[in-house]
């Protein structure tokens, strides 16, 4: 599932939040397995799945790796102007 986000290919929270929503619902766990099986706490995955907080990286790597997604770091690509 490729997204295109409105901050030039940068995903805001509220982005990762309904991926993980939306991966959830094609498991078909709810948010309370989701929490059980990765360790992180039901209100914390609430509040990251309404793009609320400011959830540590590797909260996110967890709950991603729980329903079976990655977490990706790549080269910004630059546009530059030429006058």
């Amino acid at each position: 599932m490729q997204r295109k986000s409105q901050y030039n290919g940068i995903m805001d929270l509220n982005e990762i939040g309904q991926i993980i929503k939306e991966q959830r619902a094609v498991l078909g766990v709810n948010q309370r397995t989701v929490s059980e099986l990765s360790g992180v706490a039901v209100n914390t995955l609430v509040a990251i799945e309404r793009g609320e907080g400011n959830p540590q990286i590797a909260t996110l790597q967890v709950i991603l790796d729980t329903i079976g997604l990655q977490l990706d770091v790549k080269p910004k690509v630059m546009e530059y102007e030429t006058r």
